[in-house]
Parts: structure tokens; sequence; C-alpha cells
């Protein structure tokens, strides 16, 4: 069994076995004549004018699915090009060094079992958004909310003034900061485990990483996001990937734990 059959396997016993808010109406859409959201129309502001982030969001880029290695679940959950290979498109790919090269291919043959993801561990971000899990996010005059449907795990992203701290215990998110730019969110992210995978090919970056996240809004339908990593002691420079989310309407989140009778955990061997 592959990483990703374990993971979408898991992710659909989770999802059939719900029944929440699955059709109620998102307060506050634009709609046209004939009721259905207008994803051009203008983006929604705050109180200060800012670009308004809030609502659900998914990965709006997605790739042909094959149903003979994924069967129903190729209507339930979409796969994104990011999600196998986050930098996707980069031409050239990740620009490792010779000994971060070498231990992405060494973990080719094993990525099922090693990944921490396939494990339950939280996916991080920048990963998380390419899953397809959604992200709901709540937008305050000093912060962004993240949650993030797997495992009912969040991110808080600070834009009141503060700065990074100097003593940053690493986790999965790291610690992220942001200040605007006119229309855009600029979040500076640092603090991460080294043990930080980015897709589920086995890339990843180490805790020496700056993350900076460019957020923009530029309609209602559409929420951009340039993730630039720059991690001197994993690659030989800086690099930038685009991700593409797209509003999940008139529905709601859904309880999703990995671990909940979780059984392929204790089955998974070489």
């Amino acid at each position: 069994m592959t990483a990703m059959r374990v993971l979408w396997l898991t992710v659909f016993l989770a999802l059939s076995g719900s029944a929440q808010w699955l059709n109620w109406p998102t307060p506050g859409i634009p709609r046209g004549r004939d009721g259905k959201p207008d994803l051009a129309a203008a983006a929604p502001k705050d109180s200060r004018g800012h670009p308004d982030f809030s609502g659900m969001w998914v990965p709006r880029d997605v790739r042909p699915c094959d149903t003979n290695e994924r069967g129903v679940q190729c209507t339930e959950l979409p796969l994104t090009p990011q999600l196998g290979n986050f930098a996707a498109g980069l031409q050239g790919g990740l620009p490792y060094q010779p000994w971060a090269a070498d231990l992405v291919k060494s973990r080719s043959k094993d990525v099922a079992f090693i990944d921490p993801h396939t494990h339950c561990m939280p996916p991080n971000f920048p990963r998380a958004w390419a899953f397809p899990e959604t992200e709901k996010i709540f937008q305050t005059p000093t912060q962004l909310v993240i949650l993030h449907e797997f495992n009912a795990s969040y991110r808080q992203i600070f834009f009141d003034g503060r700065k990074l701290p100097e003593d940053m215990v690493p986790n999965w998110n790291g610690y992220s900061v942001a200040h605007w730019e006119g229309n855009t969110l600029v979040v500076e992210s640092a603090g991460y485990r080294d043990d930080s995978w980015l897709d589920s090919s086995g890339n990843f970056f180490s805790h020496e990483a700056r993350v900076t996240e460019r957020m923009r809004r530029p309609n209602f339908g559409s929420l951009d996001i340039d993730v630039t990593v720059n991690d001197p002691k994993v690659f030989t420079k800086p690099w930038t990937v685009a991700v593409h989310m797209k509003p999940l309407l008139d529905t709601e989140m859904i309880d999703f734990m990995c671990q909940d009778n979780n059984k392929d955990i204790g089955h998974m061997v070489h």
C-alpha cells in the first residue's frame, strides 16, 4: 500500500462516517440573478480596508484522478499537484544542497512508512495549503486564525506589531508574524521542526528555514499565496511557488481525527 493509499483511505473512512451541517448557506456571498455565487465579485474588506481572507478554502488547482488508483475518492478528495510534490512546476526542481538531495532520494523506497503525515502527524504549513481538507480562516484586526480540518488543528498569524521570538521551540507550524503591503499580507514564519516534510515525496526543509507567504485576495473567489522558502542549510538558494485556493461555500467543516479507530499503523511493515 502506497503512502497516498494509506492517507486517502484514512480520510475517506473518516468522511463517510460523518454527518454535520453539509448543506448550510454561507452568509454574505455575492450572488448573480441565478442565485449562484459570483466568484468574480470584489473581495470583501475588513474594517481597515484590507482584503478579508475569512472563509473556508480548499486548493483550486487539481490534477486528473485515476479511478483505478483511488476509486470513489476521485469524487470525494481531489488531488493537487503540490500534494505529491510541493514544488511541482518549479523549473529545475528544488535547489538542494548535495547532501539534502541524497536524503530525499534515499527516502523514495520507504516514503510510505516514514512520512510523518502517514502516521497522523500534522501536515504543517505551508504543506497544509495543498491538502484537500478545508482551511477555515477567521480574520481580526490583529491576526488570522486558521482552522485546519485535519485533526482539528490550528495556526495563528499575528500582525499586531510583535516580532518573531528570539527563542523559538521548534513546532509543526512554526511561529508566524505578518504586516500589510497594500492589499498583500506578508507572513514571515520560522521555528519549524527538523522533520518538517513539504509533500508526500519526501521533500523537506530544516529548523533554519524562513518561510514567507504573500497572501492576496484579488476577488471573492480567489486566495493566492506565493510561498518563498529560504533555508541555506538545505538549499543553495531561496525558491518560490504559487498556491491557489478557492472558497468552499454553503457547507461546514467535518470532524476528521486521523487516529480515531485507525488500525493501519500497527500493520505498516517494510
